[in-house]
């Protein structure tokens, strides 16, 4: 995203829309300004923001009059009075920045918007996570803090050295150059983006190794960490075994959600030989 300086009057409204805080009115030019290092093109202040279409000289006088009298003159808060905002032709690799940052914009390796991934809210219809098997879904990232691809890597490479199966439908999956390693491609590590969720699954043995492993990484990461957890519940809907894991390492559950198996199965588990029906859920 970049702001055209001739149409930017300064009325410094872009600079609250922005998640990344990465507008400013530059005191020299005495425009609004993007810092293109923090700027995760996200699109919220080129789409947030009302785009009028005013004489930039004619509201630069009106203000310059206005102040001489002690007076304000001033656009709504969620305007831009000039239309002044233009996106950029994005190029690889910082159009992976808009990819994880514009809820609007599918991506192309899974067709889904946001992030990208449908994570384990959706294990009714896509069953990645089965009896014995626990999902997790460590999100990085938030507005007004964002994450730099090189810190995933810190963590999926973590991962990779434990063993973990990084799920196959997943973005960030599909730009490491090395699965087994969990290494992601070489230029895309100095890319910003908005948040991005790494999926993983494990059996459920290995719930507290690899909680404590999430914790220890988290400790070397300058970003927000979020960690969620879905395993199966018993035929009554309830669940015994992962919770108290959980409980016992000083969480306080929450049930974020409950599938109820309504939805249309998209990823059918397939019956293996000599296994009764019966044990596919």
């Amino acid at each position: 995203m970049k702001i055209n300086a001739h149409q930017c009057v300064a009325c410094g409204n872009c600079t609250y829309v922005c998640p990344m805080g990465a507008i400013y009115i530059d005191p020299v030019i005495k425009r609004a300004t993007i810092d293109s290092n923090e700027c995760v093109e996200c699109y919220a202040c080129f789409n947030g923001m009302s785009q009028e279409h005013l004489n930039p000289t004619l509201v630069r006088t009106l203000r310059k009059t206005f102040q001489f009298f002690r007076l304000r003159f001033d656009p709504e808060p969620d305007v831009c009075p000039t239309a002044a905002f233009e996106p950029d032709e994005l190029s690889w690799p910082r159009v992976v920045r808009r990819a994880f940052s514009d809820p609007r914009v599918p991506h192309e390796s899974t067709g889904v918007q946001g992030r990208g991934t449908e994570e384990v809210k959706t294990n009714d219809v896509s069953g990645r996570v089965q009896l014995g098997e626990v999902g997790f879904t460590i999100e990085f990232g938030r507005p007004g803090v964002g994450v730099w691809f090189h810190e995933i890597q810190k963590m999926t490479g973590a991962l990779a050295k434990a063993g973990v199966a990084f799920e196959k439908k997943n973005p960030i999956t599909s730009l490491m150059s090395d699965v087994p390693a969990g290494q992601l491609r070489e230029d895309i590590l100095q890319e910003k983006i908005l948040s991005a969720i790494v999926e993983i699954k494990v059996p459920v043995a290995r719930t507290e190794e690899i909680i404590r492993l999430v914790r220890e990484v988290e400790q070397q990461i300058d970003t927000v960490v979020a960690l969620g957890v879905g395993t199966r519940c018993d035929e009554n809907g309830e669940e015994d075994v992962v919770a108290p894991i959980l409980e016992r390492l000083g969480y306080r559950l929450e049930r974020a959600k409950t599938n109820i198996g309504l939805g249309r199965i998209t990823n059918p588990v397939e019956v293996k030989k000599g296994e009764p029906a019966s044990a596919i859920k």
